[in-house]
């Protein structure tokens, strides 16, 4: 007989049919038993048409995932695929064409090639993708009906913007070592000024806050910013001087004498520095050591500038003449005749596409530098004496006292100005600051800086120029940008010739390589016989083994030329065999023949 426990043991609940709980949309259970037992029909009815939905559903997605489609949360993605970027942006950062694919012989360069324009393709369509979404826009200034631009005071400008770009207007009075040259740092935050009587000011301009402050108690020619904020060039009366950012002074490179003008290539860490003895003469700042030393022959050299886009120096001389130069090479690579008279000033944009200058004949000229030749020229009634590109294209000069910016000077003829602005004191020097629109006047009275819409670059790259960096970003960017250093020797007037192929033939390649070794490296071993024992090695064994070997080389040109001959042979028969055949068909006209 069993025990209760055990008879609760054999009667499972796993035999029985489980309820499931009530949901919200069924109706409540009548007490009666027919209505539990219609409850109870109606409940397996409504779970076995879920069952059937829930199979569909699952069925659909399945054949839907076959054609390809992206899912998000169980519904087909109605945009599949990357998202199109417009082909004007991509054009935008386009950085070279596409390198020609050499034969299939070559398999290895074919695939390296191949690599290289993939990984240029994805750079530039994600640097494209990453362009739309900048927040920054650059506006111009606009007036009124009938109302010029040029005729809007800074006051005005100041007024009518908010307090922080109204703040960016300001005048420094420093009338006592005027007039001031004046630089700009990299990221656009630092401001470097030089008076000509010996005063050095290096300040925070946007917080006004000021870095340092010395008097070398010498004339000054020049100032430039090296890579960073930390330190800087100055072309003193007799030589050339780096002091860092505290005002004390680290070098006196005594090799850089009666330096006039200065320009520092950031990605090469070179100054390059323009003398009155007419050297153009390259320092390494990593190293402390001139990298090269160029006699011009052309006199003395006081207008100068550099070329972003590959790092050419530009010059101007006073016969009229603009030269282009790099270190590589002691003659300069193009010679152009810009002007009837001196040439004053000298300014290249940002691309490397245009440059513009001005000349003692009282005009300015736009030039196109990929094929050298003029596009504009306007005359202007005083000349100008200093110009200056900002990065959206913009142009400032100065005649005198009056500093004026025009817009779009290569594209369109212009007219009238797009700014104008009177300064305290003749103009001596003009910088746009980087990623803002304002632009620095140096003048006899001290400085000057001018609200200029839409001159600067909106939006910037962090990892290049990051006004906002602590100082371990900068530091950390240092060191990068160290490792990451462009040799002298790679500064060329056409940077895209370095990715390009060298399709010389192998015979010119194995000339060169003959006339630099001063042997041919693939010429023939002289045959020396082989020591044989068992008086196998007499003299006349030896010369006879020679023989055999001397006439090799012989019997391959004799083949040559015998099966070339026998070739012409076989040409010449075949061409006789055909106008044999020619002359035996009969024409019509020979039954006239006696």
């Amino acid at each position: 007989m069993a025990t209760p426990g055990e008879a609760s043991v054999n009667d499972s609940h796993v035999g029985k049919n489980k309820q499931t709980p009530g949901r919200y949309w069924q109706e409540p259970q009548q007490v009666g038993k027919n209505q539990n037992k219609d409850g109870e029909q109606a409940l397996k009815d409504l779970q076995h048409k879920e069952q059937t939905t829930h199979t569909t559903k699952k069925r659909k997605q399945e054949e839907d995932r076959g054609d390809g489609k992206k899912f998000i949360s169980g519904k087909s993605d109605p945009f599949p695929g990357p998202a199109p970027v417009p082909a004007d942006r991509v054009q935008k950062f386009k950085r070279k064409d596409k390198t020609k694919k050499p034969g299939r012989q070559q398999y290895k360069l074919r695939d390296v090639i191949t690599r290289s324009n993939n990984s240029s393709e994805i750079a530039q369509n994600q640097a494209a993708q990453f362009d739309l979404l900048l927040p920054e826009e650059a506006g111009f200034l606009e007036g009124d009906e009938d109302e010029d631009t040029c005729m809007i005071s800074q006051e005005d400008i100041a007024e009518a913007v908010d307090i922080t770009s109204g703040a960016k207007y300001f005048n420094l009075k420093l009338s006592q070592f005027g007039p001031y040259r004046l630089d700009y740092s990299k990221t656009g935050r630092h401001l470097l000024l030089g008076g000509r009587r010996g005063h050095i000011a290096c300040l925070d301009w946007q917080s006004k806050q000021l870095m340092c402050e010395i008097n070398v108690m010498e004339s000054i020619n020049d100032v430039k910013w090296l890579h960073s904020e930390s330190m800087y060039a100055v072309a003193q009366k007799k030589w050339l001087y780096i002091y860092d950012s505290s005002g004390i002074e680290l070098h006196c490179i005594r090799k850089f004498n009666d330096v006039l003008r200065m320009q520092f290539l950031p990605y090469h860490f070179l100054l390059a520095t323009a003398s009155a003895t007419s050297f153009l003469q390259y320092l390494d700042v990593t190293v402390g050591k001139e990298v090269a030393a160029i006699c011009t022959k052309t006199g003395r050299l006081d207008v100068m500038c550099q070329n972003p886009q590959n790092a050419i120096i530009h010059l101007g001389h006073p016969n009229g003449t603009v030269t282009l130069w790099s270190p590589n090479q002691k003659e300069a690579l193009i010679k152009m005749l810009c002007h009837q008279g001196g040439v004053r000033s000298v300014t290249v944009d940002k691309t490397g596409t245009y440059m513009v200058t001005s000349g003692m004949d009282k005009k300015l000229k736009v030039y196109d530098i990929r094929a050298f030749k003029p596009l504009k020229s306007y005359f202007l009634p005083a000349g100008a004496s200093c110009l200056s590109l900002s990065q959206r294209g913009l142009l400032s000069a100065a005649t005198g006292d009056v500093v004026q910016v025009y817009k779009d000077v290569w594209s369109t003829p212009v007219t009238k100005p797009y700014m104008a602005h009177r300064v305290r004191g003749t103009a001596w020097g003009l910088h746009f600051c980087p990623f803002e629109d304002v632009l620095g006047v140096g003048h006899g009275d001290g400085f000057t800086s001018m609200l200029i819409p839409g001159a600067g670059e909106p939006n910037f790259d962090g990892l290049d120029s990051n006004p906002y960096r602590s100082a371990k970003q900068r530091q950390e960017w240092e060191v990068k940008a160290l490792l990451e250093k462009i040799q002298p020797e790679l500064i060329n007037l056409d940077p895209a010739e370095l990715g390009r192929v060298d399709r010389a033939t192998f015979e010119q390649r194995h000339q060169d390589r003959v006339q630099a070794l001063g042997y041919d490296p693939l010429a023939k071993e002289k045959f020396v016989p082989k020591y044989k024992k068992k008086g196998r090695s007499s003299a006349g064994a030896v010369e006879r083994r020679k023989k055999q070997v001397a006439h090799e080389d012989q019997r391959d040109e004799i083949r040559k030329t015998v099966e070339d001959k026998i070739k012409m042979e076989k040409e010449r028969k075949d061409t006789e065999k055909q106008k044999v055949a020619l002359h035996s068909q009969k024409s019509a006209l020979d039954r006239f023949n006696k």
